[in-house]
């Protein structure tokens, strides 16, 4: 079993930070065993809708998702799935993914979700380093076939099994179904502080980060509700995030735990979305700069979206004049501010004045504690800009690789976030840049150095660098500068075919393109990424400068 190691350690470095939320109520002994499995848990009755990529539509309950669950748990158990083994999921938005998710947790085991449009390197990488004793994946989604991966996992020495949702099962494989086993379900013996999820992010480094949550962190951060203080008896949310992403986990485990109704996306298109909106009554959703805009353009957006009142907007800068097209169409949009190893730090509500909803990220959730702090570490003065460091119940454990705790968490046990902020006289924060060195497209975040190193295997480039290019559509993509090899050519068309060959998520794949003769640097050596992004990505995408092309 894997428990949780106390790392954060107050101010006066003798008490921890779990002893602390402990007596303050954010954490307890109950587990997803306890939640998922109680019979009196709420709203068994509630609607999940489900909108596939063809156009059908599944419908089922809440009741019924945690039934089916712990049928699939038992099953788990007889394929050998103990307490504490890493169970990974690499679905869509689909019913597999609300029962499997469930399932994982009642089984006591650790739940690894993985963006389902991942590619077999990261997947590998993934499966690899969690240790996970079986993949649930499907037999193809779109146009990718799932099932010529399963050979190349031969290799992972603790994969034992590879689960096939879909009628084409490879050889090797357990169909989906065998796992709704009819034997009894064992409840299992796991602790509140033992590991529950194991989430990855691709963050500032090359390999993917392993993010690690209790029970009690992720059951801190599902139980609070960000931009609906109270709730609404007659909520239904509207989600078009994947499931992979934390907030998709929270996004399918939420009304699991809370007993609401939801409608979810398997891929985003604007039209779909604003007819489920009206057709099921969606009072709430959440997305980026991107989703928001997709459904204001829709034609008879005042009729199509006349019960949606709160949009949640995150993951990315929100232009003011989009946010005033919203209030126009009587929809109320707020902001939140959280990552993977802190899902919901601050979030508005819709209840808040227009100015602090436009101009801020919003206030600390229920036992999250802020900071502001220079380089040297000092605090700030309210207003002054600097580097954010957080502590609440919801943050997460500690990394699956213990060797990267040491540059996330401060000598004191605030955990440094990496983006610079500030915060106003309300306590409210408003964050203004971010040191990290990541591309944040359509609130998916990407590795610069991850795609840096792929364009250095092409054999026309000598060197190279990775920037955010700003995007009308996506708010931010990836924008790559090289410099080639003497005599060498490189074409964007080029370089994507490159990418597309390495194996890689294809919304990491370069869409804007400067050839140079050589990389600013400082005097250390750094390439001076801003003044790259300055020159060759300010402006216009059509300029002679640089090449794009739409994904």
């Amino acid at each position: 079993m894997t428990r949780s190691p106390n790392l954060a350690q107050t101010a006066d470095g003798t008490v921890g930070l779990v002893e602390n939320w402990y007596r303050q109520g954010h954490y307890g002994t109950d587990t997803w065993v306890d939640v998922l499995t109680d019979d009196l848990a709420p709203g068994p009755h509630c609607s999940l809708v489900y909108c596939a990529a063809d156009g059908s539509r599944s419908v089922t309950t809440v009741g019924e998702i945690r039934t089916t669950a712990q049928r699939v748990a038992a099953g788990l158990r007889a394929h050998g799935v103990r307490p504490g083994d890493a169970v990974a999921v690499q679905l869509a938005n689909r019913i597999e993914a609300s029962v499997a998710y469930a399932a994982v947790l009642m089984a006591g085991a650790v739940l690894v979700p993985i963006v389902h449009i991942y590619g077999p390197n990261e997947v590998r990488f993934i499966l690899d380093q969690s240790e996970a004793v079986m993949v649930i994946q499907p037999d193809r989604w779109r146009t990718t076939d799932f099932s010529a991966r399963v050979e190349t996992y031969v290799e992972l020495p603790s994969l034992r099994h590879v689960v096939t949702v879909g009628d084409q099962v490879p050889a090797g494989a357990v169909p989906w179904r065998d796992l709704s086993s009819s034997a009894d379900y064992i409840r299992p013996t796991v602790h509140a502080d033992d590991i529950a999820l194991l989430v990855y992010t691709s963050g500032t480094t090359s390999a993917p980060k392993g993010v690690q949550h209790s029970h009690n962190s992720l059951l801190a951060e599902v139980r609070s509700e960000p931009g609906a203080p109270g709730g609404r008896k007659d909520a239904v949310q509207l989600v078009s995030f994947p499931p992979g992403h934390i907030a998709g986990v929270s996004n399918v485990l939420r009304p699991l735990l809370h007993g609401r109704s939801a409608v979810y996306l398997e891929s985003w298109d604007a039209a779909v979305a604003a007819e489920m909106i009206s057709r099921y009554r969606v009072t709430s959703t959440s997305g980026t700069p991107f989703h928001l805009a997709g459904l204001l353009d829709i034609a008879g957006v005042e009729t199509s979206l006349r019960t949606l009142t709160n949009f949640l907007v995150g993951a990315a800068a929100v232009p003011e004049a989009l946010v005033r097209r919203a209030e126009a169409a009587g929809i109320a949009t707020f902001r939140s501010y959280g990552s993977t190893e802190h899902p919901t730090a601050t979030s508005g509500h819709a209840g808040e004045s227009v100015a602090a909803r436009l101009g801020t990220d919003g206030a600390p959730m229920a036992g999250v504690r802020i900071r502001i702090i220079d380089s040297d570490g000092m605090e700030v003065p309210v207003g002054v800009d600097g580097e954010v460091v957080l502590q609440g119940p919801d943050q997460f454990v500690g990394y699956r690789d213990a060797r990267l705790n040491a540059d996330v968490f401060t000598a004191d046990g605030w955990m440094r976030t990496g983006d610079l902020g500030h915060l106003d006289g309300d306590g409210r924060l408003t964050i203004t840049d971010r040191i990290k060195d990541v591309v944040i497209r359509a609130g998916e975040t990407i590795s610069s150095s991850q795609v840096e190193d792929v364009i250095a295997g092409h054999p026309a480039v000598a060197e190279a660098a990775v920037v955010a290019a700003p995007d009308p559509r996506y708010g931010e993509v990836v924008g790559a500068v090289v410099v080639l090899e003497p005599g060498a050519g490189l074409t964007l068309d080029e370089l994507r075919a490159h990418f597309d060959s390495s194996g890689m998520a294809r919304q990491k794949n370069p869409e804007r393109l400067a050839v140079v003769d050589a990389l600013p640097r400082t005097a250390l050596g750094k390439v001076r990424k801003s003044d790259l992004r300055a020159e060759h990505f300010a402006h216009d995408p059509s300029a002679s400068v640089s090449q794009r092309s739409s994904n």
